[in-house]
Order: C-alpha cells, then sequence, then structure tokens
C-alpha cells in the first residue's frame, strides 16, 4: 500500500481482553497492506505472534510514523504524553467508555484505517501542558498533562489553602479541596465533571476550575493558554501530604509552601481523524445532546 505512514506503531490496553483481539486483528491487516508494525512491548508479550518486534514506549517514539492506541481515553493519553515529543502522529481505536479522543470503531476500522492511511484524514494539533513543583527556589518534580494538572490534598474531602497568579499578578487566594487547570483537550474530562466550561480543541485556552471552594462567588476562568499559572501553598496548611496529578495518572508530591508551575508544554499532539470527522457530532453523541427538532 503506497502510504505516508512507514512504520507503525500499534499500542493497547495491558490484560483487556477485547483490546488484544482488536490489536492482534490490526496487526494481521497491517501486515497484509506490506506495512512495518512495531508493538509497545508490555501489551505485545500478551498477544502471542510471532516475529511481531517489541519496543518501549519511548523506542516507539523514535521509530514510528504512525501510532494506532487501542483502548479509552485514558490509554491515548498515556501514550500522548510520551510520543508528543516525537511528533509521532496518533489515531485511536476505541475499547473503553465514553472515547472522545479514539474515533475507530474496533468492529468496523478497516474501510476508514485505510482511507486515513492513503491521506485522507483530518489532522489537528493539541498541546499539553506541563506541571512543575518548586521548592525552597529549586525543582523538585515534574511532568506533562494531556488533560489537565490537579492540585488536590491526599485526602478525600480536605481543605488546602493557597494563592493563584496569572503571569505574576496575584488572581485570588483560595480555601476549597483543590485547583484543576485543564486544556481544551480536557475541558470534557475531570474539569468537565467539576463544572467546568466545554472548550473547542482549536482555541488556545486553559481552564482553572476550583473544586468545592469555600465561596460561593468563586467560579472556573479561561485564560490565554500561554499564560503562566503559579499555584502558591500556604506554609499554614495542615495536611501534611498533597498532590498534583497529571491525567490522574503521575502524581507529584507537593508540601505546604510550595509553589506550582503551570505553563504550556513546548509539545504537541498530532491527533488524526477520519475525513469528515465533526467536534460537535462526537459532542452531541457522547454526552447524549438533543438532536435537531426541524
Amino acid at each position: 500500500m503506497d502510504t505516508e505512514f512507514n512504520t507503525i506503531a500499534l499500542i493497547g490496553k495491558p490484560d483487556h481482553e477485547g483490546a488484544n483481539q482488536t490489536l492482534v486483528a490490526l496487526y494481521k491487516h497491517l501486515i497484509g497492506l506490506g506495512i512495518n508494525v512495531v508493538i509497545e512491548r508490555r501489551v505485545g508479550e500478551q498477544l502471542r505472534l510471532d516475529d511481531v518486534e517489541l519496543l518501549e514506549m519511548v523506542e516507539l517514539g523514535e521509530r514510528a510514523d504512525l501510532a494506532i492506541v487501542v483502548g479509552g481515553d485514558g490509554n491515548m493519553l498515556g501514550a500522548a504524553r510520551v510520543l508528543a515529543r516525537f511528533d509521532v502522529a496518533v489515531v485511536g481505536v476505541n475499547r473503553g467508555n465514553l472515547g472522545f479522543l479514539t474515533d475507530l470503531s474496533p468492529d468496523s476500522f478497516e474501510q476508514p484505517l485505510d482511507r486515513l492511511l492513503a491521506g485522507d484524514y483530518q489532522a489537528e494539533n493539541r498541546f499539553l501542558l506541563e506541571a512543575q513543583v518548586h521548592r525552597h527556589g529549586q525543582l523538585k518534580a515534574s511532568n506533562t498533562a494531556m488533560n489537565e494538572a490537579v492540585l488536590h490534598p491526599g485526602k478525600i474531602a480536605h481543605m488546602i489553602e493557597f494563592e493563584v497568579y496569572i503571569n505574576g499578578h496575584f488572581m485570588y487566594s483560595q480555601r476549597a479541596d483543590g485547583m484543576i487547570v485543564a486544556t481544551p483537550t480536557g475541558s470534557t474530562a475531570y474539569s468537565l465533571s467539576a463544572g467546568g466550561p466545554i472548550v473547542t480543541p482549536n482555541l488556545n485556552a486553559i481552564t482553572l476550575v476550583p473544586m468545592f471552594p469555600h465561596t460561593l462567588s468563586c467560579r472556573p476562568i479561561v485564560i490565554d493558554a500561554d499564560s503562566h499559572v503559579k499555584l502558591v501553598l500556604s506554609p499554614n496548611n495542615r495536611t501534611g501530604q498533597m498532590l498534583v496529578s497529571c491525567d490522574g495518572h503521575v502524581s507529584l508530591a507537593v508540601q505546604p509552601g510550595d509553589e506550582i508551575h503551570i505553563n504550556k508544554s513546548p509539545h504537541k499532539l498530532k491527533l488524526l481523524h477520519p475525513r469528515g470527522h465533526n467536534y460537535f457530532e462526537v459532542l452531541r453523541s457522547k454526552l447524549g445532546w438533543g438532536s435537531k427538532l426541524f
């Protein structure tokens, strides 16, 4: 097959029988098209395929032109945090629940995938956030997030105190259960559940959504994504261990008096969709919005 993607990586959802079946079907389909295929090692060892090259995630980023992620949005987020550094295009096959980021159906992926491989696709870039924890002026930990970086206490429903600065300007102080800083991609995830706005993916914006603030006047705010967000933890916080979670997968330990710096990452995820993809149709389908009345 004549395609711009010479090497395709397959990434899956470990210990998931349905996802493994889809991965095997994808592998056989792509091999039949004469395309070089590599598979992420952890899931590849479960597939029991002969003569297949298994690689770590970073190695996939270095080798592949396209990655096909089979699973839910959580699997896509985990892959995105690594692959965005390597400018690898990504497409998803939905084996999860809502699946805002995974377009292809596991039961009928062949025809739309073949069209995509032939160049008939829509591409968009989704930016990520970089979260850093600073203590006494020194960087202690950092990671990236495609959906959101969340400051929260280690205990459930435990109030913490912090201040919020935007581009060095004091915005407000908070007594709350935490703060969600979300990308447009993440606006339909944790942020949405917390009452945040839906932000279309083409906007260069991030949202700050306080979690159960102890004042009714505090509302979510949308700011320019090129802004520098700084959260300063009060040294008087009595909560011993606090965390900054990136996409709910990676947690950075935070202590009273620490600063959390959140910026737009220089890396972007190149997400591919079948031709005809419509974001509002996805919202209507996934969120159960009403159809046209006339």
